[in-house]
């Protein structure tokens, strides 16, 4: 909840990024500066827009994530795999188990955040939950649309960021200074979260095309999440797959290390305690 209210308005700033198709474009940004003039047009809670469905879904989320994650990991462990393929593969189930509970709420979000129009002025989250479904149903053309891309996402973050954590963590020695450990845990956590940032990023860009508005009113451009990013390679090149690296970094890299470093600590002095 806390990192959610915190690091928020970035997560704005990357969809706003990632659904703009080119620059001439008169609401188009050019810059990760050039994005706050948010505040300008929409006031101090145009960052805000769509944080109800993360936070609503950002409990389970986490619970869904870590816990599966625990319990990939134990069934693997009948399986003879190197410890680095176990990380890996369990986190790879974590996300893809994660993505459909969260795909709906990520529907909503985008959605929300894409509105350009004051924060008094949109639709609630309840309001807009209930015109999707209205219009377009639960499928995969409505509250469950871009399903594919988002399994994509949370499959590759959680593959690359609990591998790279869990796996690097085990090479590095432990320091007896707390502190030291402290921040030798932070700092690994933080380069698995930018990491598998980096490499996920074309389908959040997928993903954020797919659930966001189409080009066309009434038309749909962006169905599927490969034909979507071949798509956007075609027509606007390589780098728009990368479109909201920047705010995606500057949130997730240290967002991953403190959920990472809350997650261990935490469930360290459960053990001890219950």
């Amino acid at each position: 909840l806390v990192e959610i209210c915190l690091m928020h308005p970035l997560d704005v700033v990357k969809t706003r990024f990632q659904i703009q198709r080119c620059a001439t474009d008169p609401n188009s940004y050019k810059s990760l500066v050039d994005s706050f003039m948010i505040f300008q047009m929409e006031g101090l809670f145009g960052f805000y827009k769509g944080i109800l469905p993360p936070i609503l879904a950002e409990t389970p989320k986490r619970a869904v994530k870590f816990f599966t994650f625990e319990q990939y990991k134990k069934l693997l462990g009948y399986v003879s795999l190197s410890p680095a393929l176990t990380f890996a593969i369990a986190g790879l189930g974590s996300g893809l188990t994660e993505a459909i509970v969260v795909n709906p709420f990520e529907v909503v979000k985008v959605g929300l955040q894409a509105n350009r129009n004051t924060f008094a002025e949109q639709p609630s989250t309840v309001g807009y939950a209930r015109q999707i479904i209205k219009k377009e149903g639960w499928g995969l053309q409505g509250l469950n649309k871009g399903l594919t891309a988002t399994l994509g996402r949370h499959g590759v973050f959680n593959m690359v960021y609990f591998g790279f954590y869990y796996n690097v963590k085990n090479m590095i020695p432990v320091n007896k200074d707390p502190i030291l450990e402290f921040l030798r845990k932070f700092g690994i956590g933080l380069l698995s979260g930018t990491i598998a940032s980096v490499i996920n990023i074309p389908f959040d860009v997928a993903k954020s095309r797919i659930q966001g508005p189409q080009p066309v009113p009434g038309e749909i451009k962006y169905r599927t999440c490969f034909k979507t990013m071949a798509t956007v390679y075609q027509e606007e090149g390589i780098l728009a797959l990368y479109k909201g690296l920047l705010p995606k970094i500057m949130r997730l890299g240290p967002g991953g290390a403190v959920m990472l470093l809350v997650y261990e600590y935490t469930y360290s002095w459960l053990q001890e305690n219950w």
